[in-house]
């Protein structure tokens, strides 16, 4: 064997092998004192992807990364995402992306999510939800293989973070009522990611609802020009009404998952409601508009994060001087300041149903 790939083996072999778990079903010790998670496994789309579709389609440019990691870490943000303050509450390392072959540390769990990503095939991406399921099952299958002892994948958290895209594309290129009258084919079909995990060995779900797209200042930027399109806070009601919609069904489905699905426990996160809230209260927080954002134009000129344009002799794409400040970071994705803010009201349990702490929701399986 080539001595590089010898090392990678031995690599991989030692990474696996840290993944401590024991086939079979959920153990006694999940009921009551003390727990914790081995491992998260993330399925979503640019609000938490780590580094895939920089890895795998088009590098993420700085000055993403440029508040937390100094440098571009593949995130969509100038700092740490909500999965990377989920990890952080429950000690446990930032997640690598699956698709992502250096320097990753698959050792407490992987990050399947990419950008641009949705529940149903087509859209933005091709690394839909059904996709990320098949990632995980590979990734699953190559641990059984690999570590000596039986896995079981049933001490691990999963993460799902997904729906938006499905909206937004459908917003892009069908009528509202046809967006709206396709939420329920959605729902099924990510139901059926979520048995495939059951049926897997997964046991502890947090499920996040999608944002207010209408809060996004890209959206505000594109559909403002309808008179009476937006509310008091300068949101498109239209696009947050669907959304609202969409977590309504969201919600009434994970319901049904737990009769479905009864060794298993469920945590609903009104991450909507979170993020409207902090819209609201924007200035009272110290944050500028929440419609203004840090990084790349929407202006006049469309220019992506990280590029810039000199139009007519004005310059499009300058970041600004204090991310901080900013709840948008670039028109679509949250800032890392922003993003804490929501993690330190969802991971209490205050938007959660039931209302249980992300490190208490271990304790909700049954025998």
């Amino acid at each position: 064997m080539e001595p590089v790939r010898l090392l990678n083996g031995l690599l991989l072999l030692g990474l696996i092998g840290q993944l401590s778990m024991v086939s079979g079903t959920v153990d006694i010790g999940y009921t009551g004192g003390h727990c914790d998670f081995e491992a998260i496994y993330n399925f979503g789309d640019s609000n938490s992807d780590t580094g895939a579709i920089s890895a795998a389609l088009s590098q993420v440019l700085p000055p993403n990364g440029e508040s937390f990691f100094g440098t571009p870490s593949g995130r969509f943000c100038d700092g740490r995402l909500l999965i990377d303050f989920i990890a952080e509450k429950l000690k446990l390392p930032f997640l690598s992306p699956y698709l992502d072959s250096l320097g990753t540390n698959f050792s407490h769990g992987s990050n399947f999510a990419t950008g641009g990503s949705s529940i149903r095939p087509g859209g933005y991406s091709p690394f839909h939800l059904g996709i990320q399921i098949s990632q995980f099952l590979r990734f699953k299958s190559h641990s059984t293989a690999l570590y000596s002892q039986p896995q079981d994948f049933s001490k691990a958290l999963y993460t799902i973070d997904i729906g938006q895209n499905d909206l937004s594309y459908g917003f892009q290129h069908t009528t509202e009522d046809q967006v709206r009258a396709s939420i329920p084919d959605i729902l099924v079909q990510l139901s059926q990611a979520i048995h495939q995990l059951y049926h897997e060995g997964a046991r502890v779900f947090w499920v996040h609802s999608t944002s207010p797209l209408g809060c996004l200042p890209y959206n505000v930027i594109y559909y403002k020009s309808k008179p009476g399109n937006l509310d008091g806070n300068g949101c498109v009601k239209p696009q947050n009404a669907v959304a609202q919609e969409f977590n309504r069904q969201l919600k009434h489905r994970v319901l049904q998952l737990r009769t479905e699905l009864p060794l298993a426990a469920f945590t609903y996160v009104d991450v909507y409601s979170a993020k409207y809230e902090l819209v609201s209260r924007a200035k009272d927080l110290g944050f500028v508009d929440p419609l203004e954002f840090c990084c790349g134009s929407y202006y006049g000129y469309h220019i992506d994060c990280g590029k810039r344009a000199i139009v007519n002799g004005t310059v499009y794409g300058n970041p600004c001087k204090d991310p901080s400040r900013h709840i948008s970071w670039d028109g679509i994705h949250y800032s890392q300041a922003a993003n804490l803010w929501v993690a330190n009201h969802i991971l209490n349990g205050s938007f959660s149903d039931p209302p249980v702490s992300i490190g208490e929701t271990c304790h909700r399986l049954k025998n």
